[in-house]
């Protein structure tokens, strides 16, 4: 017979392999609202993590992409001939280029997070009991999954 440990082991095994399952079936839906804007899923993503204001090194984009600074290069430089971003030099180091959001690229950024915070199909679907008990739980995993 399971112990209670077991059963809330193999639950919450369960409960992120359905949520794991459930964001890799999510890049069609990228795909597609990146299409909306004439971006790729990858520039896309690109101009939602440059924050307006907050350039950053080419390094630290590459990192938080996961991908070598090498392959940023292709993307910044779509995202720059759309007028999205920005190549400036840093001001510690003029060798390392910085990267910041245009006026533009802030404007289709937050047009961008506006509509990716719309709730995909599956999620506007549940009741809205369901969707308020998601919404709690989500609260409760980001608030224990912060650094202390």
């Amino acid at each position: 017979m399971a112990t209670a440990e077991t059963k809330r082991a193999s639950a919450a095994a369960e409960a992120w392999a359905l949520l794991f399952e459930f964001f890799l079936g999510l890049d069609p839906y990228l795909q597609a609202i990146a299409g909306e804007f004439g971006l790729t899923e990858a520039q896309g993503h690109a101009l939602v993590l440059l924050e307006p204001g907050r350039p950053l090194p080419m390094h630290e984009l590459a990192d938080a992409l996961h991908c070598h600074a090498s392959n940023v290069t292709g993307l910044v430089d779509a995202l720059e001939r759309r007028g999205l971003v920005e190549r400036r030099p840093a001001e510690h180091d003029r060798r390392v280029k910085m990267i910041a959001v245009t006026g533009e690229g802030a404007a289709l950024r937050k047009q961008a997070l506006r509509r990716l915070y719309e709730p995909p199909a599956a999620i506007a679907a549940l009741s809205a009991a369901d969707q308020r008990a998601l919404r709690d739980v989500m609260r409760r995993v980001l608030a224990a999954a912060e650094p202390a």
